[in-house]
């Protein structure tokens, strides 16, 4: 912390500090839900695949009738050929599409999960109890899936702004990298630190101004985040896995914080 705010520093070393508290405070079955909920998700992304898959080559084989004919043959072998193609193609577009956009669509789902987890976290470090409220905790999910949405959206205009930035060569493309990346590991930061915002009876409005005020916090817990879309095929997966660590290292550095205040 440095004059009175939480700094870059505090969010990268947050994540050791949080990989310790996991395994020593017995944390660590929270990796579960990440792990059936990959699994579930992967097991009927497939299924839906294949029915879309089945439904491309009907279709593209009510064109392709095998006449009675000399080139029959070669009809055989366009389905065949369109049938591994159209196969091959559905599954590489759902892998790609599962990997990168899995790890976000894993963090509104689990929003629950990591209500609970930054609840218990608190009560571990401060010794306070939170008695279960089911009220609180659909208060909770809805504030997290809300401000999820709210924070793509305001991604998705940086992301175009800086779309067209990268047509500008050289600079264009590195100001288009950093700022992308940077945008992402704040929203993604916020998204992490509200869940303790929310405990502890912050506004919307007075979460965002402690986000906007602690920024460098901010992208410094999303940071590590974000890196995980970065590993080809399978960053979307990590990711999903270190939203439990994100969150439980936003907790216990705001949490510190408070005590030392």
């Amino acid at each position: 912390m440095k004059n009175g705010k939480l700094t870059f520093n505090d969010g990268i070393s947050g994540y050791s500090e949080a990989l310790s508290f996991i395994f020593t405070k017995k944390l660590w079955f929270y990796f579960f839900f990440p792990l059936v909920l990959n699994l579930v998700l992967f097991i009927l992304g497939f299924r839906l695949v294949d029915e879309l898959s089945t439904s491309i080559n009907e279709w593209v084989n009510s064109f392709l009738t095998d006449p009675e004919g000399e080139f029959g043959w070669l009809i055989s072998l366009l389905n065949s050929v369109i049938y591994w193609v159209v196969w091959l193609t559905t599954k590489v577009v759902f892998f790609i599409i599962f990997s990168y956009i899995g790890g976000y669509a894993t963090m509104i789902v689990l929003s629950p999960i990591l209500a609970i987890l930054s609840e218990k976290t608190a009560s571990i470090i401060t010794g306070k109890k939170y008695p279960f409220d089911i009220l609180q905790l659909t208060r909770d999910i809805v504030r997290a899936i809300l401000i999820a949405l709210r924070n793509m959206l305001i991604q998705l205009a940086f992301l175009i702004g800086f779309f067209i930035i990268s047509f500008i060569p050289i600079v264009g493309w590195l100001i288009s990298f950093v700022g992308n990346f940077l945008v992402a590991s704040y929203f993604y930061g916020f998204a992490f630190i509200d869940y303790t915002n929310e405990r502890n009876r912050l506004s919307l409005k007075q979460s965002i101004q402690f986000v906007r005020t602690n920024k460098w916090f901010a992208i410094g817990i999303g940071t590590i985040f974000a890196l995980c879309f970065m590993v080809p095929l399978i960053g979307g997966i990590i990711a999903s896995f270190a939203c439990i660590v994100s969150v439980v290292a936003a907790t216990i550095i705001i949490e510190k914080a408070k005590l030392k205040n």
